[in-house]
């Protein structure tokens, strides 16, 4: 199946507008999960069709994880996975999902965790950022595979015997950067991060999406999502499903959900990595819509955008995940805030780290709308 690359415009940008229709609520406050702990890009356990698992007491969750500290940026360079259940009375949490010194990194950034047939394996795809032991904070990134056996009984839930980690891919420099220091601080480096997997029902091919970001760019602002087709533990590298290219530099957490027979290809980002001298859209969740896997893709609501935070607080929340049932996950970023914060005192105040209020999406073909 060839790949039709949707190129991201200026033009698709500018037309967003002041994006009236898509703004979420404010979030009035949210309390910490975990005490001392920050807690960001949460996601479910699901099977291979996308839906999440239900498990007695309500679905697992991964989340990365960092003590809290002085500069809430600082929690990027000491992630960890974290194993969680979301429950309906409140959160569970079991502790870090893989063992100490496991990872080749020098930290875990986020994935994905799909539960298999046998109700038993769990495979985690997952971003190991850095190498470790290294001095100083280095931003390679490796999408990685491992398996382990999960377990839940009255002391709750535990995954073991975790498979030595594999390279998905490596970037080529022909479809993907392979360096990826960029400016060196948040919202200028390069990615290859994120994975994400997606069988195609007809052919039963499995997928991988990833952040990425183009070789060869006149712009510092050269996002991409990429895909690679894995077969027998082995990816090969595929021409991007999306081109940001001159328009911006980071198209986080890329995922898929299939909807009314057609694919939903969902990312956020922020406004401070569209590029200068360009449209900027807001913080917030960007999508397309495919009656393909591999495309071609046409931008929902003419424009991408599917919701945003709200005008007053622009940066409330981020990482947005949109589940199998239109429900929509993101964390609780620097809340209340209007402007971005002037110093690293009120920025730790205004971080809540711990997951946001729950949005609901209706879609209907090209369009979709939050549910209030």
């Amino acid at each position: 199946m060839k790949i039709e690359t949707f190129c991201w415009t200026p033009a698709h940008v500018a037309a967003i507008g002041d994006a009236a229709g898509a703004r979420v609520p404010p979030i009035a406050a949210c309390d910490p999960v975990l005490p001392g702990i920050d807690l960001w890009d949460h996601w479910p356990v699901i099977d291979r069709d996308g839906r999440t698992v239900q498990f007695d007491g309500g679905p697992l969750v991964i989340a990365l994880s960092a003590p809290v500290l002085p500069d809430p940026d600082a929690r990027h360079a000491v992630a960890r996975l974290r194993l969680m259940q979301k429950g309906e009375h409140g959160w569970r949490d079991f502790g870090h999902l893989l063992p100490d010194g496991f990872d080749p990194g020098s930290r875990e950034w986020a994935g994905t965790a799909v539960l298999e047939a046998d109700g038993r394996t769990l495979s985690l795809y997952y971003t190991s950022a850095g190498v470790r032991g290294e001095s100083e904070p280095s931003f390679l990134q490796r999408l990685l595979l491992t398996r382990g056996t999960l377990t839940i009984d009255d002391d709750g839930a535990r995954v073991e015997d975790w498979s030595m980690p594999i390279d998905l891919a490596t970037p080529d420099d022909e479809f993907y950067q392979a360096d990826m220091a960029g400016g060196g601080i948040v919202g200028t480096i390069k990615a290859f991060r994120d994975p994400f997997p997606v069988v195609d029902g007809d052919s039963g091919t499995e997928y991988v999406l990833f952040a990425a970001s183009k070789p060869g760019s006149s712009s510092k602002w050269n996002g991409l999502i990429g895909v690679a087709r894995l077969a027998e533990g082995k990816c090969t590298l595929l021409p991007p499903l999306v081109d940001a290219d001159g328009v911006n530099n980071e198209l986080e957490r890329p995922h898929i959900v299939r909807h009314a027979g057609r694919f939903y290809l969902f990312w956020s980002t922020q406004a401070k990595v569209f590029a200068e001298g360009t449209p900027k859209g807001p913080n917030g969740l960007y999508g397309l819509v495919s009656d393909h896997l591999l495309g071609p893709w046409r931008p929902l609501n003419a424009t991408g955008l599917v919701l945003a935070n709200p005008m007053e607080a622009p940066f409330q929340a981020y990482s947005w995940l949109v589940l199998d049932d239109l429900t929509v996950w993101s964390f609780a970023d620097l809340v209340g805030l209007a402007e971005a914060p002037r110093d690293l005192a009120e920025a730790r105040r205004a971080f809540a780290g711990t997951p946001a209020p729950v949005i609901q999406l209706a879609i209907e073909g090209d369009v979709s709308r939050i549910v209030a």
